[in-house]
């Protein structure tokens, strides 16, 4: 899963992907972190660096685990592991430290979304390349969603045509990456809920794509029987 592997798409462009799996995990009440509660008979991580090291364009993994769990047989032994962090915004950028140098996409995926196709990785990572600094997977949302203030009161009800809901992968030049963590650390900013709002504090676009219906979030124990039933699916199809 490391090394630069070369196919026909963009033979000098290097795309890392950080595999972020230190979270704990505590609504699945597994009492092991998330990552490495199984489903199918193995760990979420694995289904998700299954994909990452299966997509076309990624050419380096970097998998961010929590303490005591850096060297479980899980994360294969061509992954590079690095220590999660206090919030998985520290936890991305332990990631982005470990890349290697020629790094000039990143990739940065939840383990939580396991069963995200490679497909879904490729889609992210040929959107940086054909020129947008930030590239985020979604899914248009299909509830009426309502802005609640502290009183319970509805103050809003926006648009759902333009709202999405958004997943992982996301993708981003290195740079801008770097820069906007950089930004974040200056600000004291710890809270961001993922990485593309960090990318727009800075000020810059970020660019959707498509995203797909295998990568729903494990939250919930309902969402591994979800996740079992995809699995399901996708060996009868084979």
């Amino acid at each position: 899963m490391t090394g630069a592997r070369r196919t026909g798409h963009d033979p000098v462009v290097n795309v890392a992907c950080i595999v972020v799996a230190a979270g704990r995990g505590e609504r699945l009440g597994e009492g092991r972190p998330k990552a490495f509660v199984e489903v199918g008979g193995r760990p979420l991580v694995w289904h998700a660096l299954r994909a990452a090291s299966g997509a076309a364009r990624v050419t380096h993994v970097v998998v961010v685990a929590p303490d005591g769990f850096e060297g479980d047989p899980a994360l294969g032994g061509a992954v590079a592991v690095v220590p999660g962090g206090a919030t998985r915004q520290h936890s991305v950028a332990n990631g982005l430290a470990a890349l290697p140098g020629d790094t000039e996409v990143v990739l940065v995926h939840d383990a939580a979304r396991c069963l995200a196709p490679s497909q879904l990785f490729d889609a992210v990572a040929a959107g940086v390349l054909a020129g947008h600094d930030a590239v985020i997977p979604g899914l248009p949302v299909v509830d009426t969603l309502k802005v609640v203030d502290g009183a319970g009161r509805v103050t809003a009800t926006p648009d759902r045509t333009e709202l999405r809901a958004v997943q992982t992968p996301q993708g981003f030049r290195r740079t801008v990456l770097e820069r906007a963590h950089a930004a974040a650390v200056e600000r004291g900013d710890t809270d961001a809920p993922d990485d593309a709002a960090l990318v727009e504090r800075i000020g810059l676009p970020v660019h959707v794509v498509a995203g797909h219906s295998d990568a729903f979030k494990v939250t919930r124990p309902q969402d591994l029987l979800l996740a079992e039933t995809v699995l399901a699916r996708r060996a009868a199809a084979v």
